[in-house]
């Protein structure tokens, strides 16, 4: 045990002296109601079965997620909500909807094959069969080779994906003490630069501007390396043109395929021999631009309303399952959270507010422009403070898959420290037992501490679901009990922030 300014340092995290602990103290007679709530009455299952099951996969400003945002306001007000609201945050483009897929090998042999087409691109005219080649471009000059070749066929047009055995072989572990201690006593490792682009290669954009031109029928390409799965996103240009009908209608259907089968389709052509597949595509595009929503509901506060404490999780999925773990495991665990607190009968002193956001699987828009019109940008003048910038205490977020906590990060701000560490203690045994001071981004708490207010995502053990944006991450995949254990502490940690004298500390600049 290595000692440290009155404070010692075991399995991983600083842990103060009793004395400390005593000036942020826990209403453990909450603890034990939340904990009985939570494990002996839980409804997460039930919350997660019919979110993946009945709901399905949730697009931004698809017809399923409008669907799926309809389903949450009731669920809201089933659970005793307050002040629930579907909050529109920017124009979004037009709605975008898989309506039926099928990919099949024809010759040499026949197979039935597993793809989906990548979101916003447009269908085919009915059931085709064509012949498939390999068109591998990666600069201007390799252009020239498929000039005249590709008119009605269709293209593999990325290399074939390596595939990683071992994932399958050995699975993903949960983090060891060894793992958390590094964690918790090592900063943020920094980013590498990214090398400055070749102006030889040619972009996704560019390269299906080619195809488009030299009449290609489908672009078919394969990029997860994960056996049986495919990682399928949105067209190329897709952020820049804002989803437009316009520029659906114009490109080219493309479809992701499992790397198994589309490392065959490549094998055989590399022996010279042909490949024919039949395919058929139907996707329903909107014709009006719709704006993006976010789902917010409240419990609200007792002597300072007016201030808040959130907790949040995207709603949004990509479209190829219902990506149980990405993140329908965090919505759950927030809807079971709250849920938890109205049935112990807490009653917070600040304002409890839940955010199902939306748009972050394309790039963090719900919470960010949540955050610019209720909180500002002390950073942008054109932005600014807004009234709500100094009534937010904590926002709390779940998005890195099902695993339970196994602590929290505390992005950067090491005045949280003391507090998190005394409302960890009563979840030791539950293996809560990390604080690290570093950031973690790539999801929805980001906006809210770029802005300088507090902010939180939980460590998480790796394991659970398929790592998301898959076709293969179902409900029978999620580790219930570990998300029985997250809607638990997530429920005590938005509680006790809820009922402090004073909002938890801010970063120091």
């Amino acid at each position: 045990m290595v000692l440290v300014a009155g404070s010692s340092v075991y399995n991983g995290q600083i842990s103060p002296s009793s004395k400390q602990i005593e000036k942020y103290p826990v209403d453990q007679a909450m603890v034990d109601n939340i904990r009985q709530e939570g494990f002996d009455h839980s409804e997460l299952s039930n919350t997660l079965s019919y979110m993946t099951d009945v709901l399905g996969a949730r697009l931004t400003n698809s017809n399923d997620m409008h669907r799926a945002q309809t389903w949450a306001t009731g669920e809201m007000g089933r659970i005793g909500l307050a002040n629930i609201q579907i909050e529109p945050f920017m124009d979004y483009g037009v709605s975008w909807d898989n309506e039926y897929f099928s990919l099949h090998l024809l010759e040499p042999d026949y197979q039935v094959m597993l793809g989906y087409p990548i979101a916003h691109t447009p269908g085919i005219n009915g059931r085709q069969k064509m012949a498939v080649v390999i068109a591998d471009i990666k600069t201007k000059s390799d252009m020239e080779k498929y000039r005249g070749k590709l008119r009605r066929k269709a293209v593999l047009s990325t290399p074939p994906p390596t595939i990683d055995i071992t994932r399958y072989r050995k699975g993903v572990q949960r983090w060891t003490d060894e793992e958390l201690r590094e964690i918790a006593e090592t900063p943020t490792p920094p980013r590498s630069p990214r090398p400055p682009r070749n102006p030889d290669l040619v972009t996704a954009v560019e390269r299906n501007a080619f195809f488009k031109k030299e009449g290609v029928a489908v672009i078919l390409e394969s990029r997860s390396g994960w056996l049986a799965a495919v990682r399928g996103f949105a067209r190329p240009g897709a952020k820049i043109d804002k989803w437009s009908r316009k520029e659906t209608k114009i490109h080219l259907p493309i479809v992701a395929v499992t790397p198994e089968h589309y490392n065959r389709m490549y094998r055989i052509l590399e022996r010279g021999l042909p490949v024919k597949i039949e395919i058929e595509i139907r996707t329903k595009v909107g014709k009006v631009v719709q704006k993006a929503s976010n789902v917010l509901g409240e419990i609200p506060g007792s002597d300072l309303k007016e201030e808040l404490v959130m907790l949040g999780a995207h709603f949004d999925t990509w479209h190829a399952s219902p990506n149980a773990s990405d993140n329908t495991s965090g919505v759950a665990v927030m809807l079971e959270a709250v849920r938890i607190l109205n049935a112990v009968g807490a009653k917070p002193r600040r304002t409890i507010r839940i955010a199902l956001w939306s748009g972050e699987e394309q790039g963090l828009h719900g919470s960010r422009e949540y955050v610019y019109k209720h909180f500002g940008n002390p950073d942008d003048p054109e932005v600014g403070i807004k009234p709500g910038y100094e009534k937010l205490s904590a926002y709390f977020n779940q998005d890195y898959g099902p695993g339970q906590y196994r602590g929290i990060y505390l992005q950067g701000n090491e005045g949280v420290r003391q507090t998190f560490t005394s409302w960890m203690k009563p979840f030791e045994d539950l293996g809560m037992t990390t604080v690290s001071l570093r950031g973690v981004g790539s999801t929805d708490h980001v906006y809210f501490d770029r802005v300088g207010l507090p902010a939180f995502q939980f460590l998480q053990d790796r394991v659970g679901g398929t790592g998301g944006h898959t076709n293969l991450d179902f409900y029978d995949t999620l580790p219930i009990e570990d998300l029985k254990k997250n809607a638990v502490i997530m429920a005590s940690f938005v509680y006790h922030a809820a009922m402090t004298e004073k909002q938890l500390p801010r970063k120091q600049k």
